[in-house]
C-alpha cells in the first residue's frame, strides 16, 4: 500500500506532503514509510480512529512523539497522508480522443472498487474517515476534487473537439458519466465490476453526449 524506500531516496506519499524546509535538517522517508505502516496496521488490527493518538502511533512505531509532530501537527493531518498512501497513482490518459481518456479513467474507478471489495484495511480507513467530517473534507479537497478536474478538462477538450455537446454543463456531464461506476462500486458492491464496463458506460452516455445533428433547413 506504501512505497518503500529503497536506497534512501523514494518519496513517500507521506514525505511528500510537508516541505522539508519546515525543519533544519532533511527529512527521513523511511520514518514517514514506517509511521504509516504502523497506522495501516493497527487499523488492519481492528484498532479504531477514536482508538489512536499519536503517542500511541509513536511507541508502536518506536519513534519519540516530537518526531511525529514535527511531521504532523496532530492525528488528522497523519490520518490525511495514510489515506493518500492508498490512492493509485493517476493514470496517464492517452489523449488520442475524449473516449479513450474517459475509458482510462472510469477504469481506475473499477479497479479502485475492486480493491475496496478485497481489502478490510481499505474498507475500514474508508467507513472511519467518513465519521470525521473535517478529515473527509480535507481529502475530498485535495484528493477527490483534483480527480474530478482531471475529468473536466477531458469533457471541456471533448467539447471543444466536437466529441461532446457544449450545451451540457461540464459538471452535470461529469455525473452522467461517472456516477454509474461509482454507484455499482461503492454504492451497490453485490453488482458485478467486469472487464469491459468502463468501456460499455462511456459508450452508453456518449450516444446521448455528442453533438445533435444540424436539422435540414425547410
Amino acid at each position: 500500500m506504501t512505497d518503500r524506500a529503497r536506497g534512501g531516496t523514494t518519496t513517500t506519499p507521506a514525505a511528500a506532503a510537508l516541505p522539508a524546509e519546515r525543519r533544519g535538517r532533511p527529512r527521513n522517508a523511511a520514518v514517514d514509510t514506517a509511521v504509516v505502516e504502523t497506522v495501516l496496521r493497527l487499523l488492519e488490527e481492528g484498532v479504531t480512529m477514536g482508538e489512536l493518538s499519536m503517542e500511541r502511533i509513536a511507541r508502536e512505531t518506536g519513534v519519540g512523539k516530537a518526531t511525529l509532530y514535527r511531521r504532523w501537527s496532530g492525528k488528522e493531518e497523519l490520518m490525511l497522508d495514510v489515506l493518500r498512501s492508498m490512492e493509485d497513482a493517476d493514470p496517464e490518459l492517452p489523449g488520442t480522443s475524449a473516449r479513450d481518456d474517459l475509458v482510462v479513467l472510469l477504469e481506475m474507478l473499477r479497479r479502485r472498487g475492486l480493491a475496496k471489495r478485497s481489502s478490510a484495511v481499505l474498507r475500514t480507513v474508508i467507513s472511519q474517515v467518513q465519521a470525521h467530517p473535517r478529515l473527509w473534507k480535507e481529502y475530498h479537497e485535495t484528493v477527490i476534487l483534483a480527480r474530478r478536474e482531471t475529468v473536466h478538462a477531458v469533457l471541456r477538450r471533448g467539447m471543444t473537439t466536437g466529441e461532446l455537446r457544449s450545451d451540457v454543463d461540464v459538471q452535470l456531464l461529469s455525473d452522467l458519466f461517472v456516477s454509474p461506476m461509482l454507484s455499482r462500486a461503492m454504492l451497490h458492491e453485490w453488482h458485478d465490476l467486469p472487464e469491459g464496463l468502463a468501456e460499455e458506460i462511456v459508450d452508453a452516455v456518449m450516444e446521448g453526449a455528442r453533438p445533435r445533428a444540424e436539422r435540414p433547413a425547410g
